[in-house]
């Protein structure tokens, strides 16, 4: 048995062996397990794709007067100011309100209203000059009404993105079999099954390289956005008793992890405001997990392959919380472009940018290699028992009078 503080010292005089998670699966393939395991440190994992659940916390500094702040916009979007008199949460789907001091040709401008959260924290990223409005609750210690200005990512204080739940460990591909076009979170689906679009790049991203969570924790360290960051907590939806193959590899959408990171050190090349039509704003994030090589068992565990995991085919004409599916695809059928219901070809496209989600697993192997970035042990593990509870309407147990 290995361990990370054995795999750090290799890396601090740069003889750790880091391969890409693609790597170390040809050479499963070539070579069997137990050879691999004897030659490979780290397994870098990466992925590049649409995550929602994503926000950033900014902390401007006092005014002079002092501002209590209770409402706030950045760019003309809402962030959120029920913290401390200049703390703010800015969620990467917040959309652009119109402004009424604006004129009318630029609230009317098409593209504000595709402008969202994950816009703005992509340009602080990048350096660029935010406009701020805020509004104050007036106080004796906070005697300030209104305030506006200019920030950038230098003229604040903190500015951390900490997103509530990332990296689904597997998702859904959706599909529409209505009669009319969809506009979802997954992109817009064709009626009559006109296509599919699924958002997990497979067998590269992080997660489904630890199924059954022994080595990816709560302290993990990762890359970020192009930055560092640590898993802080299990994410929102954490869903690890999902059904699972017999090689441990979820069916649906499982396990998620909270992620947080100093955006002030991360690359806009990573972190990438988008828009879906007639859905909203969400964010493009590149996130990359170091797999320490601890045992076989790591080794086997990384070695699936696309044909190995697969995904649920969701209709979305349904509008239920629990909707139909069409059975079960391998993502290496998804990969190939097109899929078969019900005796029709369909045509797929990928959310995630499997190209991109492999650059992030290169980038965090030469930061490796270069004895740039260590490994951490988690303080605790992800739970494993977690269930998945609905929000139903429920009978007051209150008694009305």
């Amino acid at each position: 048995m290995v361990t990370i503080a054995e795999i750090n010292d290799k890396i601090r005089r740069r003889q750790a062996v880091v391969w890409s998670v693609e790597q170390l699966k040809a050479k499963v393939e070539e070579q069997g397990v137990a050879k691999t395991y004897k030659q490979v440190d780290v397994v870098c994992t990466g992925t590049f794709e649409p995550m929602e659940s994503s926000g950033a916390v900014i902390n401007l500094g006092h005014t002079d007067p002092p501002i209590k702040i209770r409402q706030c916009w950045l760019d003309g979007v809402p962030a959120y100011a029920g913290f401390g008199a200049v703390d703010l949460y800015l969620g990467a789907t917040a959309i652009a309100e119109v402004d009424r001091e604006l004129p009318d040709a630029a609230a009317a401008n098409k593209s504000f209203w595709q402008r969202g959260g994950g816009h703005v924290i992509e340009d602080l990223i990048a350096g660029k000059p935010i406009p701020i409005r805020a509004t104050g609750q007036q106080t004796d210690c906070y005697p300030r009404a209104k305030f506006e200005n200019i920030i950038t990512k230098e003229t604040i204080n903190q500015f951390y993105l900490f997103n509530p739940r990332n990296l689904y460990q597997n998702f859904i591909v959706g599909v529409n079999g209505g009669d009319r076009p969809l506009f979802t979170y997954l992109g817009p689906l064709q009626p009559r099954l006109g296509n599919a679009v699924y958002s997990c790049p497979g067998a590269i991203s992080p997660l489904l390289n630890d199924c059954d969570l022994n080595i990816v924790g709560i302290g993990s360290k990762i890359f970020l956005g192009g930055g560092v960051g640590y898993v802080a907590w299990e994410g929102t939806q954490h869903f690890p008793l999902q059904k699972r193959l017999s090689n441990h590899a979820p069916i649906g959408p499982a396990a998620t992890v909270a992620l947080i990171g100093d955006a002030k050190q991360m690359d806009s090349k990573w972190v990438r405001g988008c828009y879906f039509r007639n859905y909203g704003s969400s964010l493009m994030l590149g996130v990359g997990v170091p797999i320490p090589v601890l045992s076989e068992e790591v080794v086997c565990q990384c070695a699936l392959g696309d044909k190995d995991i697969v995904a649920p085919v969701i209709d979305f004409s349904i509008p239920r919380r629990v909707r139909p599916t069409f059975g079960l695809v391998t993502y290496q059928q998804l990969k190939q472009g097109r899929i078969t219901i019900e005796g029709k070809k369909i045509r797929v496209a990928p959310l995630a940018s499997i190209a991109l989600s492999r650059q992030v697993a290169q980038e965090l192997k030469q930061w490796i290699e270069a004895g740039k970035f260590t490994l951490t042990e988690p303080v605790a593990p992800l739970p494993k028992d977690r269930s998945f509870l609905a929000q139903d309407l429920r009978k007051s147990s209150i008694a009305l009078e």
